[in-house]
């Protein structure tokens, strides 16, 4: 398209967005993002096409207007911490679905090859979870408690510890993004295959059950976290791989910038299942139906806050966009 008629089919409307911008604010923080969003995709086309053009300066200086009052507003309605668990990462999860969903195949993958190498090879899972571990919950199970280990530390100090480790771990594999992703795909290849490895010796011992019943009531949470870590990581590794047509240094800033606010967004979820495994996950006395809404829930959480409204949300912001333009 010539700059002529690309500015001939926009200019009122960001007349429009100036005149609005100078004299009133939007009437709605939902009205000013999808003016933004609409501005940006713009001023992505100008940077493009017409890279040196006086259009492209003043979409770039418009752009940064509305960008100012954008997140001005949401720290001066003290509404910033919440618009980022309601808008912000749900529309990052949007944009991301793929690789967050390639980083859960890839887990799976690892998953079931740890399940085989255990099933194959008795010594396996003593060379991923150590002979003292494999040691004290056999002899856990034959005392008719497989769980036990679950039991033995003060709940606060064990809630703590986990939750600590937990995020430090889930921040190291989305850091590790940064060689390239094999360092993360390392992390979850090494998760995945202990996971793998944890269940099926339970299987083998036959007291899978239980382990299920029991081990999940906090690691439905813990696991996909770890798995949303991963996709972070790749996230960041896909900018320093795919720049596209931005230069490979302005790809992997921006790529960084929404991997780490997707596995800061994590950190909540770490909390909630160290508390669980710290407080809840000991009593293993619970009846099943319990421990199966607890499980159940914790996946109906991950699903609709992960999957199922990051595309409403996504559905929603487009059909907003749509709306400006018209």
């Amino acid at each position: 398209m010539r700059e002529a008629v690309f500015l001939s089919q926009n200019q009122a409307r960001w007349q429009q967005y100036e005149q609005q911008y100078e004299q009133q604010p939007a009437r709605h923080p939902d009205e000013l993002a999808a003016r933004f969003v609409a501005l940006t995709d713009d001023l992505a086309y100008a940077q493009t096409f017409y890279p040196n053009s006086p259009t492209t300066a003043y979409l770039n200086t418009l752009t940064a207007k509305l960008h100012q009052r954008l997140y001005t507003n949401k720290a001066e309605g003290g509404q910033r911490f919440a618009q980022f668990w309601a808008v912000e990462l749900p529309l990052l999860v949007a944009r991301h679905h793929r690789t967050l969903a390639f980083a859960a195949v890839l887990f799976l993958v690892f998953s079931l090859i740890g399940a085989l190498s255990a099933a194959y090879d008795e010594s396996f899972v003593r060379v991923v979870m150590g002979d003292a571990y494999v040691d004290q919950t056999i002899a856990n199970i034959r005392r008719g408690d497989p769980m036990a280990v679950y039991k033995g530390e003060n709940e606060t100090l064990m809630f703590v510890g986990i939750t600590l480790n937990n995020i430090f771990v889930a921040l190291n594999t989305f850091a590790m993004g940064a060689t390239f992703g094999l360092g993360t795909i390392y992390h979850l290849f090494r998760n995945g295959v202990m996971l793998g490895a944890f269940q099926q010796f339970f299987y083998q011992y036959h007291v899978l059950k239980a382990s299920l019943l029991t081990i999940w009531i906090h690691g439905t949470l813990e696991i996909s976290a770890i798995i949303l870590a991963g996709g972070a990581g790749l996230v960041m590794a896909r900018g320093m791989v795919f720049p596209g047509t931005y230069s490979r240094g302005e790809a992997f800033r921006a790529s960084a910038r929404d991997g780490l606010k997707l596995a800061l967004g994590l950190v909540p979820i770490f909390v909630v299942a160290g508390f669980l495994e710290g407080f809840v996950t000991r009593h293993t006395e619970m009846p099943v139906a319990a421990s199966l809404a607890i499980i159940g829930g914790s996946a109906a959480f991950i699903g609709w806050y992960f999957i199922v409204y990051p595309r409403q949300l996504q559905r929603r912001q487009l059909a907003d966009i749509a709306a400006v333009k018209a």
